[in-house]
């Protein structure tokens, strides 16, 4: 008999060929972070210093966190799925250290990335959702749930916010997630986006940086009934925005919040920084603690961003924080 992790270190060294063994093993590790009510989950960029960006690496770090809920950034979901690798690099061999690129060089990566963004394209428009099924059945079986996937654009074509939407249903996501638009077309996106989310069934919910506030979302939830919150109550810590908590948002508009982040920040006047989780101003338990009183089922996700201690990786770092989580909602 193994311990739970003593199983998944077994997964971690397995061939890429023993897939079967590695959903056996998952399928006996079976983690469950829904911590006395309270959903804590992860979103997958925590997991970016990981040498492995795949779909199946990926879900080896979730499991070893103790995680079962997540957020999907694009990168695993689609690499998985077969997609052209990433932006193709830049010419440029021979640039000596912090020379900037020659005009001619700086033409071939732009010329290069236009390439690599329509084949991406292309691939997007007539991919099977088979591939995305599958890999919600995957990371199903071994326990874990997708809420969310992040790679939205309001740049996009109807045709890619169709791709889109697919993809999130095919995941099992209630939401799909994307940045805040902002400038003289964001009125426009918010109305398309949300539109669209409502006909699709699937939310859009928008993220937030140091721009958080009570009123930051406003517009977006005026514009349409399909708009959400993917509020980051870490860095609106960081912003030092007057007028408000983290709990008072959550309070005024939990019926309009499909998830959150979680990050521990201090405040401007402490040089905003990103700390381990107990170390910097951000009222954790007190927002933890809020959701565990009212019942709500609002994601809570934890979003890795302080630099990772040598002698550690981002799944132990992790997994302190589904820990933290743990010790403010047993109080």
């Amino acid at each position: 008999m193994y311990t739970r992790r003593e199983m998944t270190r077994l997964t971690l060294a397995a061939l890429p060929g023993t897939a079967l063994l590695g959903r056996q093993a998952f399928a006996e590790a079976r983690p469950n972070s829904v911590v006395n009510g309270v959903h804590v989950g992860v979103i997958t960029y925590s997991y970016r210093s990981m040498p492995d960006q795949g779909g199946d690496a990926t879900l080896r770090y979730i499991v070893e966190s103790g995680i079962s809920e997540i957020e999907m950034m694009n990168g695993p979901a689609e690499a998985f799925a077969g997609a052209p690798r990433g932006a193709a690099r830049g010419a440029g061999g021979g640039r000596g250290r912090g020379q900037p690129p020659s005009s001619e060089q700086q033409a071939a990566q732009q010329a290069a990335q236009r390439e690599s963004a329509e084949a991406l394209k292309k691939w997007r428009l007539s991919v099977s959702m088979d591939r995305f099924k599958a890999l919600r059945k995957m990371y199903n079986d071994a326990g874990v749930t997708i809420y969310a996937w992040k790679q939205l654009n309001p740049a996009m074509s109807d045709e890619e916010f169709e791709y889109i939407f697919n993809v999130a249903e095919a995941l099992g996501c209630t939401h799909t997630t994307l940045e805040l638009p902002a400038g003289p077309e964001a009125d426009a996106q918010l109305k398309r986006v949300g539109d669209f989310a409502l006909k699709k069934k699937i939310y859009a919910a928008y993220h937030t940086h140091t721009q958080g506030s009570m009123t930051v979302f406003d517009k977006a939830f005026a514009a349409s009934k399909g708009n959400m919150a993917n509020v980051d109550l870490g860095h609106w810590v960081a912003g030092g925005n007057m007028g408000g908590t983290p709990m008072d948002f959550l309070k005024k508009y939990h019926d309009r919040t499909a998830s959150f982040h979680l990050k521990d920040r201090t405040t401007p006047e402490h040089c905003a920084l990103n700390l381990p989780w107990g170390t910097g101003e951000t009222p954790i338990k007190d927002i933890l603690q809020l959701v565990q009183k009212n019942k709500w089922k609002i994601p809570a996700s934890i979003e890795l961003e302080y630099a990772v201690p040598e002698g550690s990786d981002a799944v132990q770092e992790v997994r302190k924080c589904v820990d933290y989580c743990r010790r403010a909602l047993s109080t």
